[in-house]
């Protein structure tokens, strides 16, 4: 691990010290040789003070058994009808997973219990289908998980169901981790899975508002890939359950899990429960990150160069875009008030965020700012990306004699003979009345 990777982790340690994550890894990772990697992300989660639950699937090992036997399974995913020869096979999958990871997370220092920690009761008779084996989550035994993570104990937990008569039932294992991740007030629910995360109409889904997901699963449940719709309901209905942050990563990439948890970029599609993003005005301690975001544009001549003594001067004027307390974008707004105009400028936004409309976002809000300081004229310089500013932000073409003095001297001395672009502010209207441009 470099010694930038491990900065990266430290800056979420105090947020996340103490909480709870639930990893709900499906059968067909926990027998994929990239598991073993999984465990000692595990192992790191929890020397981080992490208190970790792990929920397991078990689908591919109850299809390879079904295959074995010739039988034909009435349900994998356990949510269709589970016949007695179906839940048969589901707890001899489910007893072998369970060993399996206990073993693992022996192998690891890591000490776990298996639980009967999900109370159930039958699905029952759905439009004259009687389920026979398949469960639904009643209720979920809190007072036993939250004193196994007292105890530093990771509670390993199979996709199944137990009655008060000790009958036991086929749970879907989504629906487990969900339940579990709103009982316990879980920090994030983790799904690790063979995709991956959720597409949408042949692209990966990065990250998404609960409530743009659940429009999607309600009316255009069809744009999204059929293998991620377990996945994209229980992630929703976690985040209405108030579980903050739903990850859904592939399994098989190698310390995807770190990756996802410990970065702003993430490998795979992050659900979130509430408007985590925001821009605010840059500190100090932002002055490397602003140097660092913009070096690569610096150097392809997109941005002219900055020194650290000049941002100082002007930091003020700079403002950060910032996702879960990371920035990933950065502007500035350099005022002229003689003139009432102001520059919107460096503008940046990192590759792992583009196209996602944050170069928009912080546009307009330099906009709303320079209207509140009633600034008349908004002007920007661009060598490359004039028009962006053109189509997305509403600039027109202008010319170096738009410039303020002060910055058309600059203008002159730099020899980039960048584009000058100019964008009106508009006054909103008196309710009875047109806009008009001062």
């Amino acid at each position: 691990m470099k010694l930038t990777d491990l900065r990266g982790i430290l800056q979420y340690i105090p947020s996340f010290r103490e909480k709870v994550f639930i990893i709900s890894v499906d059968g067909a990772i926990v027998t994929d040789e990239n598991f073993a990697n999984i465990l000692l992300d595990v192992a790191v989660l929890r020397s981080l003070s992490i208190r970790v639950v792990l929920v397991h699937g078990a689908a591919a090992q109850i299809k390879a058994l079904a295959a074995e036997q010739g039988i034909v399974p009435s349900d994998l995913e356990g949510t269709g009808v589970a016949d007695a020869n179906t839940l048969k096979l589901a707890l001899t999958a489910a007893n072998r997973l369970t060993h399996e990871i206990l073993e693992g997370l022996s192998a690891n220092d890591l000490r776990a219990a298996c639980t009967n920690a999900i109370i159930a009761h039958p699905v029952g008779i759905i439009q004259g289908i009687d389920h026979l084996f398949t469960g639904k989550v009643e209720r979920v035994d809190v007072e036993l998980l939250q004193t196994l993570l007292g105890q530093g104990i990771i509670p390993v937990v199979p996709p199944l169901g137990f009655d008060g008569d000790g009958k036991t039932y086929r749970v879907n294992s989504d629906a487990v981790a969900e339940s579990i991740a709103g009982a316990l007030k879980a920090t994030k629910l983790i799904y690790i899975t063979t995709q991956d995360g959720l597409i949408r109409q042949g692209q990966l889904i990065h990250q998404m508002l609960v409530g743009d997901l659940l429009q999607i699963l309600t009316s255009r449940k069809s744009e999204l890939a059929p293998e991620g719709l377990s996945k994209a309901t229980y992630a929703a209905a976690a985040c209405q359950n108030g579980v903050p942050r739903v990850h859904i990563i592939n399994g098989r990439v190698d310390e995807g899990l770190l990756a996802e948890v410990f970065s702003n970029e993430g490998i795979g599609t992050l659900i979130y429960a509430n408007e985590y993003q925001q821009v605010r005005r840059a500190m100090k301690k932002d002055v490397r990150n602003i140097l660092t975001m913009i070096r690569n544009s610096v150097e392809t001549d997109e941005l002219v160069k900055r020194s650290r003594v000049a941002v100082e001067k002007q930091l003020g004027d700079y403002y950060i875009f910032e996702i879960d307390k990371n920035p990933v974008a950065c502007v500035a707004l350099h005022i002229f008030p003689e003139q009432r105009k102001g520059e919107l400028a460096c503008l940046y936004v990192r590759p792992s965020h583009e196209n996602q409309g944050i170069g928009r976002k912080l546009i307009n809000y330099v906009e709303t700012k320079a209207r509140e300081l009633g600034l008349e004229e908004l002007i920007t310089l661009s060598t490359q990306a004039f028009t962006y500013f053109q189509s997305k932000g509403g600039f027109a073409e202008g010319t170096p004699d738009d410039l303020p003095p002060a910055r058309r001297e600059k203008y002159d001395q730099s020899g980039r003979n960048s584009k000058v672009l100019v964008k009106k502010l508009v006054k909103p209207a008196p309710a009875d009345g047109p806009k008009v441009a001062e």
